[in-house]
């Protein structure tokens, strides 16, 4: 069980929760930060005090006064009128770290929501009720509106969730078969539900644990290219890159170094030749990158997982309320571009080793790895797909932040969209686990040719667990089916992903 303190939530408790359905718990001391704030809201409204989206419209409608009569209808409308989601829904496990990481930022003791609220999220997580949420239709700002319009829309007994097959069903009527009554929305709380990130940040979440074990699956994946080529093993001596100074690409280096230990198909320089191409020599150099971007992702997800970004924000018991920016999500969005092309390049430098490894120009194995040159094509056409999806890659990375368009009568006249560069960042990761896919195909062909036998031992664990997924290609084939299957066994593999079945490869 993992307490939410709306302080201290971290990615790696974020994959236990959303991952591993860990189940979670609010403290006393914590829900006496809410019920101080909620006291506040009441006052607010039982003085008839001018604040932002308690007694007054929204957005462009901000300067309109609301009679204390209509306040819960206020937040009944919202809701209803912001849940204007479009396309495919995200997966369950995206939907449920978004109730996770709204659910954080209300406890943070700044929302102004009843204790009874909070209750409920943490009731419909704990019993995984997710609800069905469109991926498109956010700026990102004033925050993820749409998509938590549709979160919020759960808890009032409306809109869909995920049942037990993934199929969406009616929310109301999930919430009767589990005995949780719906809740009436009191003054500030429909505002409080939508006005955040918890949607980009989310999809952010799960991009980088996706992310850091594709990182990690570039490395041992490369180094079977390495033994299938024979390559010079000399460029990732550790002096080389402490001589640089970044310790990601020493790390990178390191592990690349124990990963072909004992292997008798590396060379040293001078062997069969002086030195490699770039994308032999330099992997440590850009996957080393790479992880530099992952630190910087992680630190700026972990800090928004802990952030307060409704509006208006509730400090001193109520004494003071400010209208403010919070739900903008720039760094989220700047983030999200950032893994996007660091992302990007893990499967640009594993298309060129995909292309040393079926040209023949390029080396000594049979052209195309085919078992008939000529009459059977072999690996020709898998390039042909990798260097298609790492195009794909170029055009998808193309940074979301830069874009902005004025909305509501031009009030909130410069947004982020965090979350069109979440989701594009989930699109280049889903690509280059496939191109990955076909080094990884084509790698173990090529070391078979030059002896198993000779293989380091790590990578040789490797060569076996993958041949039970992909047999040796004795002769053409659809490997369409091949590449799914290697796909979909890399992101599942390992404790780092745990089960996750929610969404196909």
């Amino acid at each position: 069980m993992i307490e939410l303190t709306g302080n201290n939530l971290t990615v790696e408790q974020l994959k236990r929760i959303c991952i591993h359905f860990e189940q979670i718990a609010i403290s006393s001391k914590t829900m006496e930060r809410v019920q101080e704030s909620r006291v506040a809201v009441d006052r607010i409204v039982a003085n008839k005090e001018i604040v932002y989206g308690i007694t007054t419209g929204f957005g462009k409608f901000s300067d309109v006064r609301i009679d204390t009569k209509d306040v819960e209808d206020l937040q009944l409308h919202l809701i209803r009128s912001h849940a204007c989601g479009i396309g495919k829904p995200f997966e369950e496990t995206i939907a449920r770290a978004m109730m996770v990481l709204r659910l954080n930022a209300l406890v943070k003791g700044y929302s102004g929501v009843r204790p009874v609220l909070v209750e409920q999220l943490v009731k419909l997580v704990n019993q995984r009720i997710h609800p069905v949420i469109p991926s498109q239709g956010s700026l990102g700002a004033s925050g993820d509106l749409a998509p938590l319009a549709h979160l919020a829309l759960v808890m009032i007994g409306e809109g869909k969730v995920f049942d037990m097959t993934g199929k969406p069903t009616d929310a109301a009527s999930v919430l009767a078969e589990k005995g949780i009554k719906p809740i009436v929305l009191q003054a500030k709380e429909g505002l409080a539900l939508i006005n955040g990130t918890q949607a980009m940040t989310a999809v952010g979440v799960i991009n980088y644990i996706e992310a850091e074990k594709l990182a990690y699956d570039s490395e041992w994946i490369a180094g079977l290219t390495m033994e299938g080529l024979q390559a010079i093993i000399d460029a990732f001596h550790p002096a080389v890159h402490e001589a640089r100074g970044y310790p990601q690409q020493t790390n990178v280096a390191r592990r690349m170094t124990d990963w072909l230990e004992g292997s008798r198909l590396i060379t040293k320089q001078g062997d069969k030749r002086v030195q490699d191409a770039y994308s032999l020599r330099c992997i440590p150099q850009v996957h080393g990158a790479t992880w530099q971007a992952l630190d910087y992702v992680k630190e700026k997800l972990e800090i928004e997982a802990n952030a307060a970004t409704d509006n208006p924000l509730i400090f001193k018991g109520g004494k003071l309320v400010i209208s403010g920016g919070n739900f903008h999500g720039q760094p989220i969005a700047l983030a999200m571009d950032f893994l996007k092309i660091a992302i990007a390049e893990l499967a640009n430098i594993s298309e060129r080793r995909v292309e040393r490894l079926v040209n023949p120009q390029l080396n000594d194995l049979s052209p195309f790895l085919s078992a008939q040159p000529g009459l059977q094509s072999g690996a020709m056409i898998m390039q042909y797909a990798a260097a298609s999806l790492v195009s794909e890659n170029k055009t998808l990375a193309h940074p979301a932040s830069v874009d902005s368009i004025p909305s509501s009568a031009n009030q909130e006249d410069h947004v982020s969209m965090g979350t069109i560069a979440s989701r594009h960042a989930r699109e280049i990761i889903h690509n280059t686990r496939h191109v990955l896919s076909i080094e990884c195909i084509c790698a173990l062909q090529a070391v078979e040719s030059k002896g198993i036998e000779n293989m380091a031992a790590q990578l040789k664990a490797k060569y076996h667990e993958y041949r039970n997924i992909v047999p040796t290609i004795s002769k053409d084939r659809i490997f369409s089916t091949d590449i799914e299957a290697v796909a979909s066994h890399l992101r599942l593999q390992n404790d780092s992903m745990g089960t996750l079945t929610l969404e196909k490869t």
